[in-house]
């Protein structure tokens, strides 16, 4: 992991001059930019809040109301997308964050590693009830790790589908570490959204980097949204936070990205290096 030194330094050596910068009207891409994901057009920021650094162990350790208040930090600038997860156990420290903020203010994704429909209607009760909301933005099926997790998944996929149809998720997809998956998931009406793992030296990601920019362009040109996560590799390129985001806006396939803070310092650097990252692009 990057120590806060570096990765502070990183982002304000990126944000120099970019504060006086005309903005989006010359091509500045931000933090808080407010894109529509998918067909359902869910409104987001292009960078989401992450929980899940190594399996959530980072934001953890800020505890409940650590947690919160980073994302109170992070939805005072403009971040309203809060990236959660069953195995992340940070479901509890959504549900205190909730108590400050409006629900309808912020979309809220969560992950499931459900497989049956049963598994997936007692699933949703159960997360629901941990991070205090009736109804989450976005449901992925968890890390799915081979081109058949449609056949695998069946039961849990038809189950997200009547949540849908009820009003306790508003858009459906899954969360890829496998490149047979994704393409899987270009081809698959069900699906909305994919979460897919992308950075400019192809750690912790599931092909070389041309063939997994060519499974995302496959993804946008099938309508579906496009969701970029270890845009830092999961830390290994703490000390390259510049390269990683340069690479992250410029891409045409990528609607928009979720990091994982460990502080509100490393949230600020990605917050001010964004728009000079874009200009760099």
């Amino acid at each position: 992991m990057m120590n806060r030194r570096q990765f502070v330094g990183a982002g304000l050596a990126l944000a120099a001059g970019a504060l006086e910068s005309p903005g989006r009207a010359a091509g500045i891409q931000n933090a808080n930019d407010v894109i529509e994901l998918g067909p359902e057009k869910i409104k987001l920021p292009r960078l989401a809040i992450g929980t899940g650094t190594l399996s959530g162990r980072v934001q953890r350790r800020l505890g409940a109301q650590g947690l919160a208040d980073l994302l109170h930090y992070g939805y005072d600038q403009g971040l309203f997308h809060w990236d959660t997860g069953y195995s992340y156990k940070t479901h509890p420290h959504i549900k205190e964050a909730l108590t400050r903020v409006p629900r309808e203010k912020v979309a809220i994704m969560t992950k499931t590693p459900a497989k049956t429909a049963g598994e997936m209607r007692a699933a949703l009760d159960q997360y629901r009830q941990e991070a205090g909301t009736d109804y989450f933005d976005i449901v992925l099926l968890h890390c799915a790790t081979n081109g058949n997790w449609p056949e695998e998944r069946a039961g849990a996929m038809e189950a997200l589908l009547e949540a849908r149809e009820k009003g306790i998720v508003r858009t459906v997809g899954a969360s890829f570490h496998s490149i047979d998956g994704v393409r899987t998931a270009a081809k698959n009406p069900w699906l909305q959204v994919a979460l897919v793992r992308v950075n400019p030296i192809g750690v912790r990601m599931d092909a070389d980097v041309p063939v997994v920019i060519q499974a995302m362009r496959d993804l946008k040109a099938a309508g579906k949204g496009v969701i970029g996560m270890k845009i830092l590799g999961e830390g290994v390129m703490s000390d390259r936070v510049d390269e990683a985001l340069r690479h992250a806006v410029s891409l045409d396939c990528l609607d928009c990205f979720t990091i994982g803070p460990g502080n509100q310092e490393e949230l600020s650097g990605l917050i001010q290096g964004i728009p000079a990252a874009s200009q760099a692009a």
